[in-house]
């Protein structure tokens, strides 16, 4: 696989041991941060489209954005973590901007509002988030590190379907007032930022070198190996194949599901990648990187298959299913190949880049979705997704690695 497993023995010693509180903690912090981001999420591309009135291609412009911006913050804060030593700051910062970013959700009266709260939330994630990978990295024992990443995911998706259950309980109460149901967001964002200052302590650096120094060099850039490069395109290549979310939502309504209802397909999505991320992280503790990469792009086929073919919204529903059990398979693995391919003192770094490289990627897909909804159609968007991840399933199956570094099947 991408990386070598641990020794057996190593893997028998660790599996069972619970992990650290901190990464517990850390996961309440990204599921009350989730809960309120993706409330928002959930109402937000039904706001744009019916309240303000934009275009897809709008819809997909600020989504593409705002997470390209994210990933490009990543590289800065990653890379200012490793040369400082101090990650939970920046959690801190990243995760405080994100929570004074909610109450301009419903005062927004214009797209460019909508645009300026999302790329400052958006910018909130990007400084949050290499910071506090590689601080999950550096709390989690190496032989963990998959169902610590497994575990934060799971907690993180448990918001993100808490989150949408809460805007379709209070547009029923609230009778589709979308503004005031957006005023519910606010609180479980500062109750975030309360935990990840009372509850997650920074460990004292062992493995990092002493002193300080600019890890943008081009020696320390030549020490992130090819493994690494190797990792950072397959994240690139799924996210192409895998677009914004907004458009699960859009579909949901576009298949006639009712717009107080329409959050429900995040719920649907995200109970299901809460249910399997765990899990999925632990078997990437001790299976084939391989295997469970083309699951996960197979699984995505499925997903993308079923949406261009729905016609009502329990096959919308459906589709969304497929799309939370592909994330749960694809994305704790990949934040655990990372940091297993990248030097502990490059950890915020090497997440940076990685989520540069994907955000970039991300940019790109919404936008080339957007344009296809717009010209041909919403089933045209999803069959190009399933077209894309098929094509990087036979190009993972088809490529046989000559170096024990890179990709190697278990057995």
């Amino acid at each position: 696989m991408i990386v070598q497993n641990m020794p057996d023995e190593q893997n028998k010693k660790g599996f069972g041991r619970k992990l650290p509180k901190d990464i517990w903690a850390l996961g309440f912090v990204s599921m009350f941060m989730d809960i309120s981001s993706e409330l928002v999420h959930s109402l937000l591309p039904i706001f744009m489209a019916t309240t303000l009135g934009v275009s897809m291609v709008t819809i997909g412009i600020v989504e593409g954005v705002a997470e390209a911006a994210a990933a490009i913050t990543k590289v800065f804060s990653g890379v200012i973590s490793d040369y400082f030593r101090k990650r939970k700051f920046l959690a801190v910062v990243g995760y405080g901007l994100a929570a004074i970013t909610k109450p301009i959700f419903p005062l927004a009266t214009s797209i460019g509002w909508v645009f300026g709260a999302r790329l400052v939330d958006r910018i909130g994630k990007g400084i949050r988030g290499a910071p506090r990978d590689a601080l999950v990295a550096d709390i989690a024992p190496p032989y963990l590190r998959g169902a610590a990443y497994g575990l934060r995911q799971s907690l993180d998706s448990v918001g993100a379907f808490v989150g949408p259950l809460l805007a379709v309980a209070f547009m029923i109460w609230l009778a589709n007032d979308i503004k005031a149901v957006l005023w519910v967001a606010v609180v479980p964002a500062f109750l975030a930022v309360i935990l990840l200052i009372v509850a997650v302590r920074e460990p004292e650096s062992t493995d990092h070198a002493a002193g300080l120094g600019n890890h943008l060099t081009l020696t320390d850039a030549k020490r992130l190996s090819m493994r690494y490069w190797l990792v950072v395109a397959l994240g690139a290549v799924f996210t192409l194949a895998r677009f914004s979310e907004a458009f699960l939502i859009l579909r949901a309504q576009d298949v006639g599901l009712a717009v107080g209802y329409v959050p429900a397909i995040m719920i649907v999505m995200n109970i299901v990648y809460s249910i399997f991320a765990y899990p999925a992280g632990a078997a990437a503790d001790r299976l084939s990187a391989r295997t469970l990469l083309l699951m996960g792009l197979g699984v995505l086929v499925v997903a993308d298959i079923v949406l261009a073919l729905a016609t009502s919204s329990g096959i919308a529903f459906l589709g969304s299913a497929f799309w939370g059990l592909h994330m749960a398979l694809t994305q704790g693995l990949l934040s655990k190949l990372v940091a297993d391919t990248a030097p502990a003192d490059l950890r915020g770094t090497a997440f940076g880049v990685f989520n540069l490289v994907s955000g970039g990627a991300l940019l790109l897909a919404s936008v080339i979705a957007g344009s296809l909804w717009s010209v041909f159609g919403a089933s045209s968007t999803f069959i190009a997704g399933a077209s894309f991840a098929a094509i990087a399933a036979m190009g993972l199956l088809l490529y046989r690695p000559n170096t024990r570094a890179s990709l190697q099947d278990k057995g």
